[in-house]
């Protein structure tokens, strides 16, 4: 059987993965990984547990729901950030998490359960380290 690496991409949402669910017991359902020059985009799908989204019904359930992520991510996405880097080989500049609106309403967003993770890196990555496995090893968040 021929073990094949994983490519940065993968890399990234294996830890992006492997960071929601350490910091709030719920795995996403799925995570997609976006590169373009110095932009890096992480969003989780299914992000949010149920009791989130029940909460997230009415608007002050939703924005607790909003400031308790984004007050989490400020203050525990430094492995993460760590990780990028070692993985990118590019400093993290700046990151910022957010519920993000599918159609404009706080209900829909939550019912979706998307969140879009940012990072500004502190230089391009060239396309081409992009499909290629730069350590040979997973990462470990």
């Amino acid at each position: 059987m021929v073990e094949m690496n994983p490519s940065m991409a993968q890399q990234i949402a294996q830890a992006a993965m492997n960071f929601q669910t350490q910091q709030t017991g719920h795995s996403p359902e799925s995570v997609a990984v976006v590169l373009n020059g110095d932009t890096l985009v992480v969003t989780l799908h299914g992000a949010l547990t149920k009791v989130e989204k029940t909460l997230a019904q009415s608007a002050e359930g939703a924005s607790k729901v909003q400031e308790f992520h984004r007050q989490l991510f400020n203050a525990a996405s430094e492995p993460l950030r760590q990780v990028i880097k070692k993985i990118t080989g590019a400093d993290v500049r700046e990151s910022t998490s957010e519920i993000e609106t599918a159609a404009g309403t706080v209900i829909q967003a939550f019912a979706s359960g998307t969140m879009v993770q940012v990072f500004l890196l502190a230089k391009k990555v060239p396309p081409s380290n992009w499909t290629e496995d730069r350590s040979g090893n997973p990462p470990a968040v």
